[in-house]
């Protein structure tokens, strides 16, 4: 079959060849023996080139899913508001808008006169509590003193007091009985003298006999007046005796109110003690208040929407707004679905829409919430209405140290944001 097939295939051929120009038949030998060549040749470039798109997607995809980025990313700052303390009428500013100031630098000053006038004041009060409480605290021990020794004295004026009682009692008793005694003589005297005038009447005496007898009747009623005497004496020494008791007792009650009185004068030392230590208080929140007058810079920044000379300001009030723009942060809103692989410490880059600058940082925080559950009127789910949204994340990106050294990052200001998951 093939043999007779040969025969066609000559004729065929040799009809191409009568067809042909005889002067190009060494050039159809040419193309005709490179044909397969390049056909095979193209086929490797193609390969090549699907090779290398695979490849290169493989790189890319690798590439991009090393990282996750963001426009909707902001540079954030705690500001700062610097408000007066006290009230007062502002008599300097130091500082001009938008000037960097350092911390403790004296931003505005307040008219110090009436905070200098209650500092003096606060001082004499101080001055005059502790001058008194000086002398409190020296009057108790003395009063003490005093209480003890006489409460000592009026107990022994008592005991003598009554010593003295009972011996002018017995002088008394003493006097009673010599009276009694004089009487009893008088009355056996004045018998002699009448039984004696009766003999002499009778002449059986003799006349010296009776006057014997009327002497000593005589000398009797002078010793019963003499004893008489001595009984009201003794007995006034007795009432004396009694008024000196009356008297000591009286002392002594009295010295018994000395430790009372010695208490209620320590109270009134403690008292002035404590006025002391109030007034110290005063005089120290007014010397606060006048250095209330100064205020400082609370941290190292830029001065923002400062107050002007001659205002009268009230506690509390805002002056000016200090912004540390060495301490801003990248406030980044990565959408939920971005989070999966995002964890803290990881690397970012930050690109700033200003300069096209980029800055280096990494993953601080990752926020607890979602940024709208926040705002004051969170979404509510639970509605008929619901359509599933992609929310977004904050994420808290802190610069690198001496990244923000420039002060281009201003807050407000929009950025890109992109973190490397690996």
């Amino acid at each position: 079959m093939s043999e007779q097939n040969q025969p066609a295939n000559r004729s065929n051929s040799g009809e191409a060849d009568a067809r042909a120009p005889a002067g190009n038949t060494a050039a159809d030998d040419v193309l005709v023996s490179a044909y397969p060549h390049r056909r095979s040749r193209r086929r490797w470039i193609i390969l090549a080139s699907v090779i290398v798109l695979g490849v290169a997607g493989v790189l890319l995809g690798h590439y991009l899913s090393g990282f996750e980025s963001t426009d909707d990313a902001q540079v954030d700052v705690h500001l700062y508001p610097v408000s007066a303390r006290i009230s007062g009428y502002v008599q300097k500013v130091n500082i001009d808008d938008n000037q960097w100031v350092d911390e403790g630098s004296t931003l505005v000053e307040i008219d110090p006169k009436d905070y200098e006038v209650a500092v003096a004041r606060a001082q004499a009060a101080l001055d005059t509590s502790e001058a008194t409480a000086r002398g409190l605290n020296i009057d108790v021990p003395v009063s003490s003193v005093d209480t003890s020794s006489q409460l000592k004295f009026t107990s022994s004026d008592i005991t003598s007091a009554r010593a003295a009682i009972q011996a002018a009692k017995k002088e008394a008793a003493a006097a009673h009985a010599r009276v009694l005694e004089a009487q009893a003589e008088n009355v056996k005297a004045q018998d002699d003298v009448t039984r004696y005038r009766l003999l002499l009447a009778k002449e059986e005496v003799p006349k010296q006999i009776y006057d014997h007898a009327y002497a000593a009747a005589a000398t009797d009623v002078a010793a019963i007046t003499a004893a008489e005497a001595d009984e009201a004496a003794a007995e006034q020494a007795v009432q004396e005796a009694q008024s000196r008791l009356a008297e000591a007792e009286a002392q002594y009650e009295n010295a018994q109110a000395g430790p009372q009185r010695v208490a209620s004068t320590r109270a009134k030392a403690l008292s002035a003690v404590a006025d002391v230590r109030q007034k110290e208080a005063a005089l120290e929140q007014a010397r606060l208040n006048l250095g209330y007058t100064r205020i400082p810079a609370p941290v190292t920044g830029e001065i923002t929407k400062k107050v002007v000379v001659g205002l009268n300001v009230d506690p509390g009030e805002q002056l000016l707004t200090v912004v540390p723009l060495d301490q801003v942060w990248i406030t980044a809103n990565f959408k939920e679905t971005q989070l999966k692989h995002m964890r803290v410490g990881q690397k970012a880059k930050i690109e700033l829409d200003s300069n096209g600058r980029t800055y280096n940082g990494h993953v601080d925080s990752i926020a607890g919430g979602t940024g709208p559950i926040f705002s004051l009127l969170p979404p509510e789910n639970a509605t008929g209405n619901y359509v599933k949204i992609v929310q977004r994340v904050p994420v808290k990106i802190v610069l690198e140290p001496g990244e923000s050294r420039d002060h281009q990052l201003r807050p407000g200001m929009n950025v890109e944001a992109k973190v490397y998951l690996r």
